[in-house]
Order: structure tokens, then C-alpha cells, then sequence
């Protein structure tokens, strides 16, 4: 590439790494729209959630009202560890898992492009079935805008967070219940957070300090997760 006068070469390892990124995202949805189960029992079950929450408590709309924003984030929360523990596992039973070991390209790379098309085809339909689900539960208008953001801010930490879990679990035979186990003492701050914020917007309260923290989580998440993604199924792979 010329510019300047002077001659660029372009970082080609890197460029084949994004391009290893590009095919791994889109063999991943490709298998999804194949097998919609996957994508669609989280949101079937974060549905359910929010539907039988008011059949077990009192249907009084002011009751609802305060108690949407946990019922929400709760139910996203189950639904994202619901779809977790196939992340690693299909690809260990087709070998996948293996190829991506012997790659070439840097593991924390390819480990964070399978989060973020499990966080496509699960946290973000979640985000996107969000508003139904407040109109549902009496959530006030004005705690719309805080509860979206929560949630874009929020479920890729889930899905980062429970990716470890998920690569630490892989090998182990119905593993659900220890993934809950490793996964959820890492959710607990991300739930306080999202819910503080969506609260203090429902009481006319500055919500940017809960929305600041959510993102530092991504931004750990981002930097710190796909290298524990990586150690954790090398580990396993030994």
C-alpha cells in the first residue's frame, strides 16, 4: 500500500488472524440458523420466566413495576448460563475444538470471536426481547433507555464470564450444574449494577455511575476473559 510517497506493507498475520475471526463468527451462526434450538430455547425460557413471575406473585401493577427490572435481568442471567454449556462442548464432539488448538492464529482471539456470536445469538436477542417483556411487567417509560443499556453493556459480560466456565466444564459429562456453580459468582456484580441502575432511573436518580461500571466489566471481560478462556481448554486439552 503506498501512502505518502513511501510504501506500507500490510500486516498480513494479523489480517489472516480477523479473517480466521470473520469465518469462525460466521461458520458459528451458520450452524445456529441450521439448529434454532439453540438460539431460540433461551429466549423461549427467558419468556417463560417473565411470564410466570406475576402468576406467582401478586399481579399488582405498582408491585411489578419495581420488581421488573431483577425479574428482567434475572431471567437473562438464567437464560445466557442456559445456552452456555454447549459453547465448547459441540465443537469437542466434531473435533472443531481441536483445529482451533493447533491453529495458528492466537487462541484468545478465536476463543473471543465464539463469544461474541454466542453473545449474537443469545444475549442480544435477549437485549432485543427486553422491551416487550418491561411492557409486560408495567416497567415506567423512564427506565427504558437505562434497562437497554444495561443489558447491551452487561450480557457480552455474561457470556465472557460463563465462557470460562464453559471451557473449564467442557469435558465433563452433564456439567450444567457445575458451570452454574463457576459462572454465577461472577454474574453477581453485573446483576447489581444493571438492576441499581434501571432502580435509580426509576426514581429519578443519576444512573451514569452503574452504567460506567458496566462498562469497565466489558472492557475487563474483553481484555482479560479470552486468555482464560484459552489457558482453561489448553488445560483441559493436555
Amino acid at each position: 500500500m503506498v501512502r505518502g510517497g513511501k510504501m506500507f506493507r500490510v500486516d498480513q498475520p494479523s489480517m489472516r488472524g480477523f479473517s480466521a475471526c470473520l469465518a469462525l463468527i460466521r461458520r458459528d451462526l451458520t450452524l445456529t440458523f441450521r439448529s434454532p434450538g439453540q438460539a431460540i430455547n433461551p429466549m423461549a425460557f427467558f419468556l417463560m420466566v417473565a411470564t410466570l413471575f406475576p402468576l406467582g406473585i401478586a399481579p399488582d401493577r405498582e408491585v411489578l413495576s419495581e420488581l421488573a427490572a431483577g425479574i428482567i435481568w434475572i431471567g437473562a442471567l438464567l437464560a445466557v448460563l442456559l445456552s452456555l454449556d454447549s459453547l465448547f462442548k459441540s465443537d469437542q464432539d466434531d473435533g472443531a475444538l481441536d483445529q482451533l488448538l493447533m491453529s495458528p492464529h492466537p487462541l484468545p482471539l478465536l476463543v473471543l470471536a465464539k463469544v461474541f456470536s454466542h453473545w449474537l445469538t443469545s444475549g442480544f436477542c435477549l437485549t432485543l426481547m427486553a422491551p416487550l417483556l418491561a411492557i409486560m411487567l408495567h416497567l415506567p417509560s423512564e427506565a427504558f433507555s437505562p434497562l437497554m443499556m444495561t443489558l447491551l453493556l452487561g450480557t457480552p459480560v455474561l457470556s465472557l464470564a460463563g465462557a470460562i466456565g464453559a471451557a473449564l466444564t467442557v469435558k465433563v459429562q452433564r456439567g450444567g450444574v457445575l458451570l452454574t456453580l463457576l459462572s454465577l459468582p461472577l454474574y453477581i456484580p453485573v446483576l447489581i449494577f444493571a438492576t441499581g441502575a434501571v432502580s435509580a432511573a426509576m426514581q429519578n436518580m443519576p444512573y451514569t455511575g452503574h452504567i460506567l461500571w458496566l462498562s469497565v466489566f466489558l472492557i475487563l471481560g474483553i481484555c482479560l476473559a479470552p486468555l482464560a478462556i484459552a489457558g482453561a481448554l489448553r488445560v483441559i486439552n493436555e
